[in-house]
């Protein structure tokens, strides 16, 4: 590790809910900041005005929060953390290098520019911006600057980008990288014709002005890093150390995860609608493209500060793997504090107009075999539908030898029970089987079936406990 004070950044746009990718990236950064005693930054790059969406931001800092994610810096704390409140510092560095040359103003219309492109694409050619003043003296380009601006053309700023030179790095997750500058496309645009700066150019500035020493970010973000070490090398700064991590991939298509994967919950918010509980997310996520040493999965965000280490960081695409996020949620519910879980459940009982006096027996019934908070209205329609319709598999049980004696002898047990309890009515299993004979499978699979209607569910005692003692009576009375 550096010597330099370690300072990271998410520097998200908000463009619209937080994905998992983002929250990836997020999350490692925090991970990171925390490890080794470094400061977590939150920056908004807002400069794209077309793609901003009302809200953005509250909704990502939102979502990082329930996440349990936390940080030092951020527009909440410090001025000008927003890159649309920053445009006055990017004017003096773009002033700074047209000053020096290393810049200048690009009058090619877009019309222009499609023309060019479209001819590089009949040549077979990669694209790339032609310079326009190439073979020009200096009278003809100043007349061909005063036309340009008599026509109404608002100009850009682009930067100079040496096609001879080597940009490399070291990456922290995929090693040594090097681009030569002959295949970045020519001199880019480091100023929109709005005045807004590219995200190129911005986010240098911003890196180095809030001292960030490291920058951990998506494998989307590689091509970038050239033409930002080109800015860097431009204004005589040192840049930060790089790390790219690699995609996340949907496990099913073996392809990137796209928007368009219907059957994988990307969005943190649809894990907070869905109930599913923070830290499984958190622990989930922290798995994608890092792993610790051993072969254990489930972790606290403490331990996962303590143990994260950059080095782990997978050089092999992540796997985004929607089972293996509900097996580990189902894990967290399964032991998490009984009264938390019914503060989860709780809000998709009410909506189903099932949040009466036995909320808390359903939330403990249930609680083994939940994956989300929402699973637990289909699971109670045992409690507040109609007897179901029998299959063919329940009717199969009802119609085995001794069925119908077993039934008929836990009834009258049952009738018989004053303190009507799930504690008092385990033990009337063994009193049946000791009077019957009958045993196993035998004897608690017809009694399941007449009172519930299914061949599966949680403790049979316990379910009857919350159906309660007149409605069980009932639905044994008819076999």
């Amino acid at each position: 590790m550096t010597e330099k004070k370690l300072r990271v950044r998410y520097a998200p746009s908000p463009t619209g809910l937080l994905h998992i990718g983002n929250a990836r990236t997020a999350l490692f950064n925090y991970l990171f900041a925390r490890h080794y005693g470094g400061t977590f930054v939150i920056r908004i790059e807002d400069t794209d005005r077309e793609r901003h969406v009302e809200d953005g931001e509250r909704s990502q800092l939102e979502n990082l929060r329930w996440l349990g994610i936390d940080w030092d810096e951020s527009p909440e704390t410090h001025e000008k953390y927003r890159q649309s409140e920053r445009l006055d510092i990017y004017q003096k560095y773009i002033d700074e290098l047209l000053a020096s040359g290393k810049a200048y103003y690009s009058y090619k219309t877009p019309e222009e520019l499609a023309s060019d492109r479209e001819k590089q694409e009949e040549q077979h050619q990669a694209p790339h911006y032609i310079n326009e003043y190439i073979g020009m003296t200096d009278d003809e380009k100043d007349a061909y600057i005063l036309a340009r601006k008599a026509a109404g053309i608002t100009p850009t700023v682009r930067i100079h980008v040496n096609e001879m030179a080597h940009y490399a790095w070291d990456d922290i997750v995929k090693g040594h990288v090097d681009f030569e500058g002959g295949n970045i496309g020519g001199d880019w645009v480091i100023q929109k014709a709005d005045g807004y700066p590219t995200y190129n150019f911005a986010v240098v500035v911003d890196d180095h002005l809030m001292e960030i020493s490291h920058v951990l970010r998506g494998d989307d973000h590689i091509a970038n890093t050239p033409k930002q070490l080109m800015v860097y090398e431009a204004l005589g700064w040192e840049a930060p150390q790089f790390g790219h991590m690699t995609l996340i991939m949907n496990s099913e298509t073996h392809k990137k995860l796209s928007k368009r994967d219907t059957n994988t919950l990307q969005f943190i918010e649809d894990y907070r609608e869905k109930g599913y509980l923070p830290e499984a997310v958190f622990n989930f996520i922290a798995f994608l493209g890092w792993t610790p040493e051993g072969e254990t999965e489930i972790f606290s965000k403490d331990e996962l500060v303590k143990l994260f280490d950059e080095k782990r960081l997978s050089k092999s695409p992540a796997v985004f793997d929607q089972k293996k996020m509900d097996w580990l949620d189902g894990e967290y519910i399964k032991h998490a504090d009984p009264e938390r879980i019914v503060d989860l459940v709780k809000p998709y009982l009410e909506k189903a107009g099932r949040a009466d006096d036995k909320l808390k027996e359903i939330a403990a019934l249930f609680q083994p075999q939940l994956k989300s908070g929402e699973e637990i209205v289909p699971l109670t329609d045992i409690f507040y539908e109609p007897y179901p319709e029998l299959g063919d598999a329940e009717k199969e049980v009802l119609a085995g030898e001794g069925a119908t004696t077993v039934i008929q002898a836990f009834r009258a047990k049952l009738e018989a029970l004053q303190d009507y309890t799930a504690d008092n009515i385990l033990p009337l299993f063994k009193e049946v089987q000791s009077e019957t004979g009958i045993k196993g499978k035998a004897l608690w699979m017809p009694i399941r079936v007449a009172a519930s209607g299914l061949v599966h569910g949680p403790e049979l005692h316990i379910i009857m406990a919350v159906l309660g003692k007149e409605e069980v009576l009932k639905r044994l009375g008819k076999y």
